[in-house]
């Protein structure tokens, strides 16, 4: 996949609940990034949250709604090659991380894009680029 380096940049779920709870919009940033990617496990983690919650049928809209300004990416081999190397590079210095932020950042990681979150964990991971929105 082809992207716009400087201009695009890979959403956690963490920077998307914090947006859709606050009422603001992610897309107008001052970074103005114009591309914005949602690897398919945070979509999942935001499903989860919105059956959980008690604003079932508001949240799965909000989700809907936020799904066409994003492009969805789902794990390949290359994807799941760079999984196995950051689990094993964070099980080698001693972080632990969720199995689905390693899937997040080893797909950061093979798009070569920028991970917008807001969880400082990913700082562990070797050669990614975090920003802390």
């Amino acid at each position: 996949m082809t992207t716009t380096l400087g201009k695009s940049i890979l959403l956690d779920s963490s920077i998307i609940i914090h947006h859709l709870r606050a009422g603001s919009s992610l897309f107008e940033q001052p970074l103005r990034f114009s591309e914005f990617f949602l690897p398919n496990v945070a979509l999942a983690e935001l499903y989860f949250g919105a059956h959980r919650s008690n604003r079932v049928k508001e949240n799965l809209l909000q989700i809907q709604h936020f799904l066409k300004q994003v492009v969805l990416v789902f794990p390949d081999d290359e994807i799941t090659k760079t999984y196995g190397y950051v689990a094993a590079n964070l099980a080698r210095i001693g972080k632990s991380i969720s199995q689905n932020d390693i899937w997040i950042a080893a797909t950061a990681l093979h798009l070569d894009l920028p991970l917008a979150t807001l969880d400082r964990h990913f700082e562990y991971v070797d050669r990614l680029t975090v920003v802390l929105w």
